[in-house]
């Protein structure tokens, strides 16, 4: 089975593709360090669960998407990109040019004045972008944010009065609501297609590579190359989704498709509008999930759900000092049940650090809540680099982890390369886990730099399926 992204950029542009509270006000942003100082845009809202609306038979829904269709837009890209030449024609003098390689998305208006949502691999690496309004004017667009994380990217284009979409609250989706997925497939023009909600909360792999949030709408209404970025919109006319990728065995539609759910989308967005960055709210766990014989170990009935705290990392974060402790099993965060990792990390990376959230959990049998403030989720650029003299490390994320066969119940720094002039070749080869130092769990590279001491250190590493301490000395 092939994975594919539903773009023509996809195919042209692919490379390597946690979150803000939702919704956007009508105040001014701060501005932030080179980023200009951008004006949010004005949101219409309707959250009614669809099941709500009463209605007669239904033989058209041709009045619920005209008010839709015109905030649906067509994204062309174009990028300059260097033409390669066979070595025994470079040995020979000839060198190769310069040349134009385009792609096309689709994409969503959500305010009069130009904010569109769309996906990042839609956009990524493209040096102009064109849109292309439903009333045929082109206008030139730039991006204001992107996030590879959830493939979600807002760009604006400079207009007034436009037509913009209202946004649903995609929470409420159904299995089996009927959904329309609008877009530009292939190039043909504006296409309707119709299907139901095939499942929610899907996680699929797509965005592993980027160690993503997946929390994908299914629907078989046909998505192909074109529609990525384009819309799901509900039998109200409300926009409920970004369209995002497909699964299929011939690179075209066969009724698995996926959205990212607009409530994700428009958070991200709201982020990217304030910040300039997506800032991600942080628990400061380890966990596994609760299976049935662990539950049965802990004395709860065996279908119990949950996730098993089974560390504090670091051993002052946010949970840490809230009193949460290992082998409490965390059920709901603020009512939204937990059962897997996933869940746990999907929830919290879309709430603001500083966010109070309420934690349910069970103790000794006992269900308790307790309180917590998220800190922030450490950026990336803070997880690799080098740990000590010519030993690099990086944080140990789930492609890295299954690249390289670890055990999921370790968590740590990986060392990925060692100079062989280190002085630390010995102590730290390639492939060690650095799960603490002088005693403290670390997880990225500023918690580990944070802890290292001149003179003697301690180390706990996990390396070739066993774990031990190493003493290292650092001048």
């Amino acid at each position: 089975m092939k994975i594919s992204l539903a773009a023509l950029a996809a195919a042209l542009f692919l490379s390597s593709i946690g979150l803000a509270a939702n919704g956007a006000t009508t105040d001014q942003p701060a501005a932030t360090k080179g980023i200009n100082v951008v004006k949010k845009p004005v949101l219409k809202i309707d959250a009614t669960p669809i099941s709500e609306i009463k209605s007669a038979i239904v033989t058209s829904y041709a009045d619920a998407l005209d008010s839709i269709r015109p905030a649906v837009v067509s994204v062309y890209s174009s990028k300059l990109v260097q033409q390669q030449v066979p070595e025994f024609l470079r040995q020979q003098g000839l060198k190769g040019g310069e040349q134009t390689q385009r792609g096309l998305g689709s994409g969503v208006i959500v305010s009069k004045d130009g904010y569109i949502i769309t996906n990042n691999h839609v956009v990524e690496g493209a040096d102009e972008l064109k849109v292309l309004l439903n009333d045929e004017r082109e206008l030139t667009a730039k991006v204001i944010g992107t996030d590879p994380k959830t493939d979600v990217a807002v760009i604006k284009i400079d207009a007034e009065n436009l037509p913009a979409a209202t946004l649903a609250d995609s929470a409420k989706l159904r299995v089996g609501d009927i959904v329309f997925a609008i877009g530009n497939p292939l190039g043909v023009g504006q296409t309707v297609t119709m299907g139901i909600v095939s499942a929610t909360g899907r996680r699929v792999g797509i965005l592993e590579e980027v160690a993503g949030y997946e929390d994908f709408i299914q629907t078989d209404a046909a998505i192909n190359r074109g529609n990525s970025g384009g819309a799901l919109i509900d039998a109200r006319g409300r926009l409920v989704g970004i369209n995002s990728a497909i699964i299929s065995t011939s690179s075209g539609n066969i009724g698995i498709g996926f959205s990212i759910p607009i409530n994700l989308a428009n958070s991200i967005m709201s982020s990217l509008l304030e910040t300039g960055t997506v800032s991600r709210g942080y628990l400061g766990v380890q966990t596994q999930a609760l299976t049935a014989d662990e539950a049965e170990g802990f004395g709860l009935p065996k279908d119990t759900k949950g996730v098993v705290i089974t560390d504090l990392n670091p051993a002052d974060g946010p949970a840490a000092k809230a009193g949460l402790k290992r082998e409490d099993i965390i059920t709901a965060i603020n009512d939204v049940g937990v059962s897997t990792r996933d869940d746990l990390r999907l929830v919290i990376a879309q709430t603001l650090p500083g966010t109070k959230v309420t934690v349910k959990y069970i103790r000794g049998g006992k269900p308790e809540s307790k309180e917590v403030t998220l800190g922030k989720l450490p950026d990336d650029s803070l997880a690799n680099g080098e740990f000590l003299p010519g030993v690099t490390v990086t944080a140990l994320s789930p492609e890295v982890r299954k690249e390289m066969r670890i055990d999921e119940r370790v968590d740590g720094l990986v060392v990925t390369e060692v100079a062989e002039s280190s002085a630390y070749r010995q102590i730290f080869p390639q492939g060690a886990v650095i799960v603490q130092l002088n005693r403290v769990p670390v997880t990225d590279l500023a918690s580990a730099k944070r802890e290292l001491r001149d003179g003697r250190n301690l180390a706990f590493v996990y390396y070739r399926g066993a774990f031990r301490y190493i003493t290292f000395v650092v001048r």
